[in-house]
C-alpha cells in the first residue's frame, strides 16, 4: 500500500468455499439391511439427545428418591455386614437362596455368574445374522432380555427384602456410658482377647449389644448367659476355658458407671 494510491485486498485461497460445500453422505452400507444415515452429525445428534433425556431422568430421580444411607463406618464393630452398592446387589440376593448359599456359595458366587457372563460373550459368535432388526435375531434378543429380567429382578428382591431401617440404627448405642476400670487387671485382658469386644465396646459401653456397665446379674448368671445366650446374644460366643469365663464374669460384676 502506498500513500495516495488506495487500500487493495488480496483473497486467502486456505478460507474454504461454504457455498460449493459438499451434502455429507453416508457411506455405502446397502449389503447391510435397513436405513443407514451419516455418523456425523445425524446418529452422534440422536444419540446425545437420547443421552441428555436419561441423564435428566436420573438427576430427577436422585433427587426424589435419595439414596437410602445407613449409619456411619465404625471400624470397632466386627458384627456389622456390609450391604454391596446398587449395581451388585442382584448377585448379592443371589447368594440368599438355598442353592446359592452355605455349601453351594461356589456356585451362587463365580459358576451361575461366570456361565450368565460367557454366555452373553458367546452370543456374537452364535449368531453372525447382519439383521438389524431384533425380532429377526431371536437368540441374542432372547438372552438379553432374559440377563436384563434376572438383574431388576434379583436387584428388587435385594432391596424390598432389606430392613433399612434396621440396618441404619444396627449397633447404634442408644446410651452414653461412662466407666472407670484398670487397664491393666487380669479381667481387662481377658476382656481384650475375647470376642465380647466385638460387641460390647472397647469401653463396655455397649453397640451391637448393651453395655456391660452395672448389671444387676452375679458371676453365675453371666457364665450362665455366654454359655445358652440371651435375647439377641447367641450363646458359646466365648472361646476361652472356663476359668477364665469365670474370672470375666466375676469382673465384669465389678463395673460401675464414673460418677
Amino acid at each position: 500500500m502506498h500513500r495516495g494510491k488506495g487500500m487493495k485486498f488480496v483473497g486467502d485461497s486456505r478460507v474454504p468455499d461454504l457455498s460449493n460445500r459438499k451434502k455429507n453422505t453416508p457411506k455405502d452400507y446397502s449389503e447391510y439391511p435397513g436405513k443407514t444415515e451419516a455418523f456425523w452429525p445425524d446418529f452422534l445428534l440422536k444419540e446425545w439427545l437420547v443421552g441428555a433425556v436419561f441423564l435428566v431422568g436420573y438427576l430427577v430421580l436422585t433427587v426424589a428418591h435419595p439414596s437410602p444411607l445407613e449409619r456411619p463406618a465404625d471400624p470397632a464393630d466386627t458384627g456389622y455386614i456390609p450391604v454391596p452398592d446398587w449395581y451388585f446387589l442382584f448377585l448379592y440376593q443371589l447368594l440368599k437362596y438355598e442353592f446359592a448359599s452355605g455349601p453351594f456359595n461356589i456356585i451362587g458366587a463365580i459358576v451361575m455368574p461366570g456361565l450368565a457372563f460367557g454366555a452373553l460373550l458367546l452370543v456374537p459368535f452364535l449368531d453372525t445374522s447382519k439383521e438389524r432388526s431384533p425380532w429377526k435375531r431371536p437368540l441374542p434378543t432372547g438372552f438379553m432380555l432374559l440377563a436384563i429380567a434376572s438383574i431388576i429382578y434379583l436387584t428388587w428382591e435385594s432391596v424390598v427384602n432389606h430392613d433399612w431401617e434396621a440396618a441404619k440404627a444396627y449397633g447404634e448405642i442408644k446410651e452414653e456410658v461412662s466407666v472407670e476400670f484398670d487397664e491393666t487387671s487380669e479381667g481387662y485382658q481377658l476382656y481384650q482377647g475375647s470376642s465380647c469386644i466385638g460387641c460390647h465396646g472397647n469401653s463396655f459401653e455397649g453397640g451391637i449389644g448393651l453395655p456391660l456397665v452395672g448389671l444387676e446379674y452375679t458371676a453365675e448368671e453371666i457364665v450362665e448367659i455366654a454359655h445358652e445366650g440371651k435375647g439377641g446374644m447367641p450363646g458359646g460366643t466365648f472361646t476361652g476355658t472356663e476359668e477364665e469365663l469365670q474370672k470375666l464374669a466375676e469382673y465384669i460384676t465389678t463395673l460401675q458407671p464414673a460418677e
